[in-house]
């Protein structure tokens, strides 16, 4: 019986073994990125630091079962909600809790605990209200029908804005290009019909082209009537035609694409790189691999990612519990845009958007965020074990 097995045998050893060695090319990329003189502060301590809470994290994660986790979904839904609301009225400045960071409202500075992204924390509790919501809709209505499928595709709706919008607020395009991905993900395993899917995808397409088209051409028009900052507008046109504006909004991307272009198939060693790139310890943190591992570190890393993903993805088709499957399904598709997303944007694939890599990037929040949502993976995985051969139609 499943059940007798016990902690070592239902333990995800490979998860975590994965999980170590992002940890290892963490600390080296990091340590080579602070050698560029853009900050005074050691961030390979602070980085060991969020990895050791990030297993404090996982363990914690692990003792809830996924019937408990389904029971919290809303409440922990609502208190991001919360935590996103309230970040708009707090102050900004010096001293003040609210803080602002690259154009963005995004940040909690609490004294003495460092900077908290909310919208970091808010990605998983998302997941897990989107899987509570489609679960219990497809136990409610078992007879699909394109009326139950528009009901499902407005509760997904709903459950994305109203976070979306307090996001976009801050303002935070690349956070809300997340949740928006998830919600896609969600939205094809979630068995909605493709009459549904292949016109609302297609739509969202072409208005994805148009903002683009017009983010160049009728920037106005799109300041005037949405709102969107100068900057917004200029990461576009930059990430078109960067050497145009080779000293202002395309400094960044044409710095990344040198660092990784003269790295060339083996790099120049740890510590040799020879181009400056801002951010290089966090967003930017694919440059200093590039340049100092070239193509061959490059692909080990990216292959890393492919693993991880493919691990998870294992998980997800093993499971039987279909909340427990959204779950994963959501963590999948938010790790994969996000390295996709990083990735893209230093080689001039995608526009550059603030999203750190995963695991990799220096950053508390992200981190914690990230440790979450794979301390979900990890239980859903543990307690499958013990429900497998048993009903678990409540979990």
């Amino acid at each position: 019986m499943e059940n007798n097995k016990g902690f070592a045998d239902r333990f995800d050893w490979t998860l975590a073994f994965i999980i170590l060695l992002l940890f290892i090319v963490s600390l080296f990329a990091i340590s080579s990125a602070q050698t560029s003189g853009q900050y005074l502060i050691n961030f390979i301590p602070k980085q060991t630091f969020w990895y050791l809470v990030g297993a404090i994290i996982i363990g914690l994660a692990m003792f809830f079962e996924p019937e408990q986790y389904k029971k919290m979904a809303w409440i922990l839904y609502g208190g991001g909600i919360f935590l996103l609301l309230l970040l708009i009225f707090m102050p900004e400045g010096q001293g003040q809790i609210g803080q602002l960071r690259n154009n963005a409202k995004s940040w909690y500075h609490l004294p003495g605990l460092g900077s908290i992204q909310p919208s970091e924390f808010m990605k998983t509790f998302f997941i897990l209200a989107m899987a509570r919501m489609i679960s219990k809709h497809h136990e409610k209505f078992p007879l699909k029908s394109m009326k139950t499928d528009l009901i499902l595709l407005g509760k997904i709706a709903l459950t994305m804005l109203v976070p979306l919008l307090f996001i976009m607020k801050q303002p935070d395009l690349g956070t809300s290009l997340v949740f928006i991905a998830i919600t896609a993900a969600l939205m094809l395993v979630g068995g909605i019909t493709w009459k549904l899917i292949v016109p609302l995808f297609a739509g969202t397409a072409i208005m994805g082209g148009t903002l683009l088209w017009m983010a160049v051409y009728m920037q106005d028009f799109l300041s005037n009537t949405f709102g969107f900052k100068a900057y917004q507008n200029a990461r576009v046109y930059s990430w078109l035609d960067p050497y145009s504006y080779a000293t202002a909004e395309g400094y960044n991307l044409i710095n990344a694409m040198t660092a990784i272009g003269s790295g060339e198939i083996t790099g120049k060693g740890y510590q040799g790189r020879q181009v400056y790139v801002p951010e290089n310890h966090t967003d930017f943190i694919f440059t200093v691999i590039g340049e100092e591992y070239g193509f061959i570190g490059a692909s080990i890393v990216i292959s890393l990612f492919f693993l991880l993903i493919y691990h998870l993805t294992k998980i997800t088709l093993q499971l039987k519990d279909p909340f427990s499957t959204y779950v994963c399904a959501g963590i999948i598709a938010m790790i994969t845009f996000h390295v996709f997303q990083n990735i893209g944007m230093t080689i001039q694939l995608l526009p550059i958007t603030g999203i750190p890599l995963p695991f990799i990037s220096y950053g508390g929040s992200s981190l914690m965020g990230n440790m979450l949502a794979l301390g979900l993976v990890f239980s859903m995985k543990f307690h499958h074990r013990t429900y497998m051969f048993g009903s678990h139609s409540d979990d």
